[in-house]
């Protein structure tokens, strides 16, 4: 029974007036009541919402390397992730796990979300490196196979009667291109990440791609294969004239440490006509200034700038490439190298790229071990001469 019921029951026998006024006197307190419990339902509903909200949302300030889209999950959730490891952002969006151990998910990295990631590509493929010239592949193996015929199917003229005999059969060899991990370990102290006007994405890609490009750029040109790309220079060099598979030729110069016109045309002509439509120079910059000063004996220079800011310069009308990682000009050394480096030189790699975040191992630093999967050899050896300064 209500208080407004009781209250009416006991005032049985009273006047009519006092029977009204005890019951709109009951009704009321009942309605204060009530009123009173639906708004202190409301104020703890309300405070739950706060301390959501100011968990979920921080004060947007500009940042500084200019405006950022914070607006994109993605990025919310991976920024959340670099500044204070709160993984659950990238759980929530399903973003793949890369895990350090199988069983706890949380000792893995997550993979760069994909706008950073194309940010580390543009500037690897920017950089001055046989990169830029030779053919890159995405695999998901552990290796990429590369299959070359290098020899011809045998033929014959035959008479309409005659007898046919049996011809030679094309050989293929198959190139296996291992993929490496090339690593970076850049780190930040916790109060810049905790500095929201901080742009962390970009931080973070400019210096892994400036020490992948160069690391990459290295490996491509010597790199020996162990647990890295094999370089071009790594293979054996031998006289042009008795090149062999396998191998790589050279011309010699015919001057110790010093280089001719007629040792560049020897280069070119060197190299099959199949290939010489798409064959570019690849030397560094000291190399490239004796080169430029070369004329032929008409006195016209050798080389020719390019004519936008975009192109190459050309050296007897090839695309010269600046790889600053060719060995300076000396004696004995394979300063220059031509071909076709499409053909030649494979780069084989995994698109992903892994971010681990360790805050306890150089506190009160955070570091950022970031990794990629990489690898590069030669894939085919009639495609790349070189032009080595030395008399013989």
């Amino acid at each position: 029974m209500s208080k407004t019921e009781a209250k009416a029951a006991g005032g049985i026998g009273l006047s009519p007036a006092e029977d009204v006024r005890q019951a709109v006197m009951g009704f009321v307190t009942d309605f204060k009541e009530f009123q009173t419990d639906i708004d202190t339902k409301l104020q703890q509903t309300e405070e739950r919402l706060t301390m959501l909200d100011r968990k979920t949302n921080t004060p947007q300030r500009t940042p500084l390397g200019g405006s950022v889209d914070a607006g994109a999950p993605h990025q919310k959730a991976f920024n959340a992730y670099l500044r204070s490891g709160d993984d659950d952002g990238l759980r929530g969006l399903e973003m793949e796990v890369k895990s350090l151990s199988t069983a706890v998910n949380s000792d893995g990295g997550y993979l760069v979300d994909p706008q950073t990631s194309e940010t580390v590509q543009s500037v690897l493929k920017a950089a001055a490196s046989v990169r830029a010239i030779a053919s890159v592949v995405n695999v998901e193996a552990t290796s990429y196979d590369v299959l070359v015929d290098h020899t011809d199917v045998g033929a014959g003229w035959a008479t309409e009667t005659g007898t046919l005999s049996e011809t030679d059969t094309p050989q293929i060899d198959r190139i296996t291109i291992p993929l490496h991990e090339l690593s970076a370990l850049p780190k930040a102290s916790q109060r810049l990440l905790d500095d929201s006007a901080f742009d962390i994405e970009g931080w973070l890609a400019n210096r892994i791609a400036d020490k992948f490009a160069r690391a990459e750029a290295a490996a491509f040109i010597s790199g020996d294969g162990v647990d890295k790309p094999k370089g071009i220079l790594d293979h054996t060099a031998v006289d042009n004239e008795i090149w062999s598979w396998g191998n790589i030729g050279y011309v010699p110069t015919g001057n110790a440490g010093d280089v001719t016109p007629e040792a560049v045309v020897d280069v070119i002509y060197a190299l099959g006509a199949q290939y010489r439509a798409n064959a570019t120079f690849v030397m560094n910059s000291k190399t490239a200034g004796l080169i430029r000063k070369l004329k032929d004996a008409d006195g016209r220079f050798l080389w020719s700038d390019g004519l936008a800011a975009a192109e190459p310069a050309r050296l007897m009308g090839y695309p010269v490439l600046i790889a600053e990682d060719m060995p300076d000009p000396a004696d004995g050394a394979d300063a220059i190298a031509f071909g076709d480096f499409e053909a030649g030189y494979t780069i084989a790699e995994r698109p992903d790229l892994r971010v681990l975040r360790d805050p306890f191992s150089a506190k009160p630093h955070v570091l950022f071990y970031a990794t990629k999967r990489v690898g590069g050899d030669v894939s085919d050896f009639a495609a790349i001469k070189l032009l080595k300064f030395a008399a013989s």
